[in-house]
C-alpha cells in the first residue's frame, strides 16, 4: 500500500488484499528478480483486474463533469501529475487524534449492498486514525453513489466529492476499500516514487493510450516496504 499522512496520522497498512494484486502471468508489471523468487506465486484475480472489467463493461461515461485515468477521477483543469497536490486534499484531524470523514450511502443499493460497504468502512477503524461517520452538516464528505463503474477521486474535495460503486462489480470489501483509500488521498502502489526498485513496468505491452496509468508520481513512501499484496496495486495484466 502506498503510505500518507492524513493530517498528520499515518495510515499503517490497514488493508491487505485478500486476493493478491500480483499474478503469476507475467504481462505489464513485472517483479523484480530477488523479489520473484522469493515470493509465493498467486493467480487470483486481482483488484485492478476486476475494476477493469467493470469499468469497461460500464463504458466509461461518468455522471459529472471531469476525466478518468484508469479509476481516479480528476477534475477538469486539474489534469496534473498528482491533482491532489494542487489543493489543500488532507481530511483534517479532529482534536481527539482522529480523522474524521462524512459519509453519505445511497439510498438505491440494497441492504446486502449496504452491509458490503459499510464493512469497508469499518475495516478502516482497526488499525488506522480514520472515522467514517454519517453525513451531518459538514461541507466536505464522500457520496457513494451506484454510478456507471468504480471510481473516485484522490483527496478530499470540496462539498460532497462522488464515490462511485456500481451495483455491477463494484460491490465487494476489496473494492469498496481501494475506492476510499483513492478518497482519502492514495494512489496506485506501483504508482510511488520507488517503484523501479521493485517492479518493471512492461510498456510495449500496454495498450497505446493507456500508458498514463503507470506514471511514477512524486509520493512520501515513509520508509514504508513496497507492498505487492495491497489493494492499491495493479495486478500484471492489466491495460493488455
Amino acid at each position: 500500500m502506498m503510505f500518507l499522512l492524513v493530517a498528520g496520522c499515518l495510515l499503517l497498512s490497514p488493508l491487505q488484499a485478500q486476493s493478491r494484486s500480483i499474478e503469476h502471468k507475467q504481462n505489464v508489471l513485472e517483479k523484480s528478480n530477488e523479489e520473484t523468487e522469493n515470493s509465493a506465486e498467486q493467480e487470483d484475480i486481482s483488484v485492478s483486474a476486476i475494476i477493469e472489467r467493470a469499468n469497461q463493461h460500464a463504458g466509461r461515461r461518468m455522471n459529472e463533469p471531469s476525466i478518468e485515468f484508469g479509476d481516479i477521477a480528476v477534475a477538469t483543469g486539474l489534469e496534473i501529475t498528482d491533482p491532489c497536490a494542487a489543493y489543500g486534499c488532507k481530511w483534517q484531524k479532529s482534536k481527539n487524534g482522529k480523522v474524521v470523514v462524512p459519509f453519505v450511502i445511497s439510498g438505491e443499493y440494497s441492504s446486502k449492498e449496504k452491509n458490503v460497504i459499510f464493512q469497508g468502512l469499518r475495516s478502516f477503524e482497526k488499525s488506522t486514525c480514520i472515522r467514517f461517520r454519517p453525513h451531518t452538516k459538514e461541507r466536505d464528505y464522500i457520496n457513494i453513489q451506484p454510478n456507471i463503474g468504480c471510481y473516485s477521486f484522490v483527496g478530499r474535495r470540496t462539498g460532497g466529492q462522488t464515490v462511485s460503486l456500481d451495483r455491477a462489480g463494484c460491490i465487494s470489501l476489496n473494492i469498496v476499500q481501494h475506492e476510499l483509500l483513492h478518497a482519502l488521498g492514495f494512489h496506485h502502489e506501483q504508482n510511488r516514487s520507488d517503484r523501479d526498485n521493485h517492479v518493471q513496468i512492461l510498456t510495449t505491452n500496454i495498450i497505446p493510450g493507456l500508458e498514463h496509468n503507470f506514471d511514477k508520481i512524486k509520493t512520501n513512501n515513509l520508509e514504508t516496504a513496497y507492498d505487492y499484496s495491497s489493494v492499491m496495486h495493479y495486478g500484471r495484466q492489466v491495460f493488455l
